[in-house]
């Protein structure tokens, strides 16, 4: 049977994103490459705990009464409190109780980061390596993804992997590149695995395997990365590290396309030129039930 002429599948992702939202008590809780095991107490000693004002600021943010989370954080910045700063620092970068304002997320970002807050160093990463609130700058952006990657932070491990396989900041490195996304992509990072599943593919920093591309674009494609399900569906479909299969080829493009994934478009509709009308709408109802509306 004739090989399927696909067109090109995407390349490596650019992970810069910063973190959504304020998350003070969560990042602040983060230990060294995991999450602190929650400790048991009892139900009387736990009540007896006030919440205090960085946590009511929390309740306050997660009901978007920003306003009052300001209110209750703004002192707590203040006064030194990492969480409370990086918290500021989202508020400013996003516009939420305050007309946003990339230099003043930036400084609250420093001053968190500075205290050796994570999430802070990697947002502030992702501002130096954005150019905003700063004049772009890959080689400060790297320090401060290192910073929070040192600590386990698995975004800015997988942006310090986009660096090393780029050459921004550091020389062009593939074998670390590959390295930094392999600790984030075994943290579930799915931006890593792609990326990773992408270098495998492609022999870059590791020898060609395209079993292990298969393995690794599966597990970011099953937390509905677009890009991973579009090259997942492209190696179906060409038989690459794995039996060549049109109905799952159909089935993972068709998923990548819903999500606005213009390669996977084109390459679903030539797939679907290798499927009889029954074997489309088989397809249809397994993306269907991957992806419930």
């Amino acid at each position: 049977m004739k090989a399927v002429e696909l067109n090109r599948v995407d390349p490596l992702l650019d992970l810069r994103h910063r973190r959504a939202g304020c998350s003070a008590l969560k990042t602040t809780r983060r230990a060294i490459k995991s999450w602190l095991v929650a400790v048991v107490v009892s139900t009387s000693l736990a009540d007896s705990l006030a919440a205090g004002p960085l946590d009511d600021g929390q309740a306050a943010y997660d009901r978007g009464n920003y306003a009052t989370a300001l209110l209750l954080w703004r002192p707590l910045a203040e006064q030194g409190d990492a969480s409370a700063q990086y918290s500021l620092g989202v508020m400013y970068d996003h516009g939420q109780g305050v007309p946003r304002n990339y230099s003043e997320a930036l400084a609250w970002f420093r001053k968190a980061a500075e205290l050796g807050h994570a999430g802070a160093q990697y947002n502030l990463g992702v501002m130096y390596a954005d150019g905003q609130g700063v004049p772009k700058d890959f080689a400060t952006a790297v320090t401060w993804y290192r910073a929070a990657a040192d600590q386990g932070e698995a975004s800015a491990e997988a942006s310090l992997g986009v660096m090393y396989a780029l050459g921004k900041g550091v020389p062009q490195d593939d074998a670390v590149a590959l390295a930094w996304f392999r600790k984030a992509a075994d943290q579930g990072h799915a931006g890593a695995q792609y990326n990773l599943g992408v270098m495998y593919a492609d022999g870059r920093g590791v020898p060609q395997d395209l079993a292990a591309a298969v393995t690794w674009y599966r597990k970011a494609a099953d937390q509905g990365n677009a890009s991973a399900q579009s090259n997942l569906g492209a190696m179906y479909a060409e038989g690459q590290g794995v039996p060549r299969d049109y109905v799952l080829a159909y089935m993972w493009l068709n998923l990548a396309a819903t999500s606005g994934n213009r390669t996977a478009l084109r390459n679903r509709d030539i797939a679907a030129g290798h499927l009889s009308p029954g074997q489309i709408a088989e397809a249809e109802r397994l993306a269907r039930e991957r992806n419930p509306k």
